[in-house]
C-alpha cells in the first residue's frame, strides 16, 4: 500500500511534507481535504487526526499527524534514498540538524506565521489585517533573521555545508513571505538571501511551489 497524504497544496504544513517526500524520491497520493466545507471536522477525518488539522500521512496501518513529525518519519524511514536530510551517519551533523529544526519550530515559525495569517488569510475571512500584529511579528522575525545572517556567513546551510531537514522546513512559509511587502527582510540580508535562493531553487520544492496558488502572484 502506498503513502497517502491528506492535505492541500496551498497549505504550508502540507507542502512541508510534500517537499520532504520529493527530496526522498518517494511516491505518494495527495488526498485533498475540503477545509472550507468542514471535511476536517467530520468523524472520518477526525479519526485520522482528532485535532482536525492537515496534513495527515497514512503509511499502511500507521497514521501520523503534525507535519514536522511526519517529515522526521519520512526522512528516517527512507534514509537510504534521495537526499540525506537527517545526517544520521554523523552524530555531530545530526545534532546540528536537530538544533536548527528547533530554531525553526520555536523561533522562526512563531514570528513568520502571524504575518502570513494577517496578510493573506485575514482578508479571505473578511477581516482587516492587524498591522500592529504584523509589525510586532516583523520585529521578532528580524531578530531571528539576524541570527541566520550571522550563521550563514560561516556555512552554506543552517546546520553546515549540507542541505538538511532544517532548511527544508523553511521552504513554504518563506515562499509566501517573499510575496509580501516585507520581502526586504530577506533580500537586505545577503547571506539569508543567498541561502533562500539556493533552497528555493531545489527541484523538490519547485514541484510543490507550483501548487501554492491561493496567493495572488501577479
Amino acid at each position: 500500500m502506498g503513502l497517502k497524504l491528506y492535505g492541500l497544496p496551498m497549505s504550508t504544513n502540507t507542502t512541508r511534507v510534500m517537499a520532504c517526500l520529493h527530496e526522498k524520491g518517494v511516491d505518494f497520493e495527495l488526498v485533498p481535504v475540503d477545509l472550507f466545507g468542514g471535511e476536517n471536522r467530520q468523524p472520518p477525518f477526525l479519526a485520522k487526526n482528532p485535532l482536525g488539522r492537515i496534513p495527515v500521512l497514512e503509511d499502511g496501518d500507521l497514521t501520523l499527524f503534525e507535519s514536522r513529525a511526519i517529515t522526521a518519519y519520512v526522512a528516517e524511514k527512507f534514509k537510504e534514498t534521495g537526499t540525506d536530510l537527517l545526517r544520521l551517519q554523523n552524530p555531530k551533523e545530526a545534532a546540528l540538524v536537530k538544533v536548527w529544526l528547533e530554531v525553526e519550530s520555536h523561533h522562526f515559525d512563531p514570528a513568520i506565521t502571524p504575518i502570513m495569517f494577517e496578510h493573506f488569510v485575514a482578508p479571505i475571512l473578511g477581516k482587516t489585517p492587524d498591522q500592529a500584529a504584523i509589525d510586532a511579528s516583523l520585529e521578532k522575525l528580524g531578530k531571528v533573521l539576524d541570527v541566520y545572517e550571522s550563521k550563514l556567513s560561516c556555512t552554506k546551510y543552517l546546520a553546515g555545508e549540507f542541505f538538511s531537514l532544517a532548511d527544508l522546513h523553511h521552504h513554504a512559509s518563506t515562499h509566501y513571505f517573499m510575496k509580501t511587502p516585507w520581502a526586504s527582510f530577506v533580500n537586505d540580508r545577503p547571506n539569508v538571501k543567498a541561502w533562500w535562493e539556493c533552497i528555493s531553487s531545489r527541484p523538490a520544492f519547485m514541484k510543490v511551489a507550483e501548487g501554492m496558488t491561493f496567493v495572488d502572484t501577479k
